[in-house]
């Protein structure tokens, strides 16, 4: 099953294991089973604490568990966990092995600390690489606390099982067998949704804080080499961050990140936080920013309120807060979205197997989508609103030469169909006739580019008509000592390259800003306590 390469490296990691473990296989007469089988026995050949046990007394077939021998301690996998999911299968067996997680003692206390029964399924796809996240997660979860059970479940291999629980969507996560959540989340997100405490506790943390030199708002490319730049500055930085890695997290292939040929978003992403904490940054997680609230006096605190009730105080601020996956905003499509409506075609196309699906966007990323997309389903009707697609012609070349994909141009897309439960179709003007058509289909990829995350920032700092922060060549916006970097500006090109040299420039701008104009902390609350 794994090559020589793969063995060697699967047989060094395995040797950080120290406790024996049991691998519980349940299989059938099928080719997939067969390859499971050809797995595990690579796993207990690589290491002589695992053992291989074949019971078949599960309902999914191929599967198999992972237990320490002699103890509750497991996780299961419903599939052949190699693509994306190799990760997870290589920390499972170490997790279950008796390798410590890298977890602060806080977070391992808090999950220790959970009371009840939480049996959670997880449906991945191996082309997702959202993915990994979530089960990765639930996993260690179940290997700390007993009361916690997991099964990561291929959904491309459990067609039935997803079209009866209406899956098109990955990850899509079940708790005791109802659907708890979908898209990816951190095992912080994870435990914010089951320690109904650990919110308000973290916005009392927070609100507790001294104020920063600079607090970088949003941790994406932007925001993280923002935060290096003014830590290297031996200044007090602060991050606050929705999600850090922020959109660099749904990207599939990266191929033009100088110096580096390939890499994927989720590994970016992970390296980025590495290199902030490095350097001492007071990463805030899972924190939404809701307002802007300016300097009382010039060069005084500024202060940042979060969503979660507390508010960050600092004498210059960073907005790096990104964008989002633009929506078409026609009937239908917010009640079918994660039902047929999807945005990520790695993640959710190996659900549509053999079905029929739209496109719709003519850009790079739609042909992009409508190529990949053209390898797995039956047919793909990508929908461009112009007279001609947008994309780079060597990817309209290779999109013209596959047999099932049609392209319409002049299409504005009006509504999604459904039947209340999944999508059945769309509806599209024919932008010359003027006519109004419709299209059978299963799934709808929208791949219509972004839309920057600022309308907190709305009345508050100059926007641009498409809603981006205006910024100068510093990355200075309209308000003193608030500077703006990467896909939330004005900036052109939004690309991971661009942002990290904008979040480095407007860090050196912030910073040259404090040594010219702000006085230091103490003196700017000073300030402003006389002022009130």
């Amino acid at each position: 099953m794994l090559d020589a390469d793969l063995k060697t490296q699967l047989k060094a990691y395995l040797e950080k294991v120290t406790q024996p473990v049991e691998l519980v296989a349940s299989l059938d007469e099928s080719a997939k089973s067969q390859e499971l089988l050809a797995l595990l026995e690579d796993i207990v050949e690589a290491s002589d604490k695992f053992t291989l046990v074949r019971r078949d007394d599960d309902a999914r077939k191929p599967s198999f568990a992972i237990n320490r021998a002699g103890t509750d301690i497991g996780v299961r996998f419903a599939g052949i966990p190699m693509g994306h999911e190799f990760t997870s299968l290589v920390l499972a067996l170490l997790q279950v092995g008796g390798y410590p997680p890298k977890l602060s003692a806080e977070q391992i206390e808090q999950v220790r600390s959970l009371d009840g029964e939480f049996r959670f399924e997880t449906y991945f796809s191996l082309s997702c690489q959202n993915c990994p996240d979530v089960v990765q997660a639930l996993n260690l979860m179940s290997v700390l606390n007993p009361k916690i059970r997991h099964v990561a479940i291929d959904g491309a291999l459990f067609q039935a099982e997803v079209e009866a629980r209406q899956v098109m969507a990955v990850p899509s996560i079940y708790l005791n067998g109802e659907l708890f959540d979908q898209g990816r989340m951190s095992l912080e997100q994870i435990l914010a949704r089951l320690d109904t405490g650990a919110a308000a506790r973290e916005a009392e943390k927070i609100q507790a804080k001294d104020a920063f030199d600079v607090l970088v708002v949003g941790g994406g490319p932007a925001g993280s080499a923002a935060a290096v730049y003014a830590a290297r500055k031996g200044i007090r930085t602060g991050v606050a961050a929705e999600r850090f890695g922020g959109q660099v997290l749904d990207t599939m292939a990266i191929e033009n990140f100088i110096s580096v040929p390939y890499t994927e978003g989720p590994k970016l992403g992970a390296a980025l936080e590495q290199h902030v904490l490095e350097y001492g940054v007071d990463v805030m997680n899972l924190q939404r920013a809701e307002k802007l609230v300016p300097a009382a006096v010039p060069g005084g605190l500024i202060e940042v309120q979060l969503a979660s009730g507390a508010s960050v105080k600092a004498r210059s601020v960073i907005l790096s807060t990104g964008a989002r996956w633009r929506q078409m905003g026609v009937p239908g499509e917010e009640q079918y979205r994660n039902k047929g409506v999807a945005y990520c075609p790695h993640c959710d196309g190996p659900l549509f197997k053999g079905k029929r699906v739209a496109v719709v966007g003519g850009g790079n990323s739609g042909v992009e989508a409508a190529i990949d997309l053209a390898g797995i389903v039956s047919h793909v009707t990508l929908l461009e609103f112009a007279d001609t697609l947008r994309a780079d012609d060597v990817l309209q070349r290779k999109l013209r030469s596959l047999p099932n994909v049609t392209v319409i141009a002049n299409a504005q897309t009006t509504e999604v169909l459904g039947d209340g439960q999944k999508v059945t179709g769309l509806v599209y003007k024919d932008r010359v006739g003027g006519t109004l058509e419709t299209i059978e289909l299963e799934g709808i990829f929208v791949q219509i580019g972004l839309l920057p995350n600022t309308e907190w920032l709305k009345g508050t700092l100059e926007l641009s008509p498409r809603g981006e922060i205006v910024i100068d060549e510093r990355g200075q916006t309209s308000l003193p000592g608030v500077f703006a970097a990467g896909d939330a500006t004005t900036v052109p090109y939004k690309q991971i390259v661009v942002a990290m040299g904008e979040g480095s420039k407007a860090s050196l701008a912030a910073f040259d800003y404090l040594i010219r104009v702000s006085a230091p902390v103490a003196q700017a609350a000073k300030k402003e306590a006389v002022a009130a």
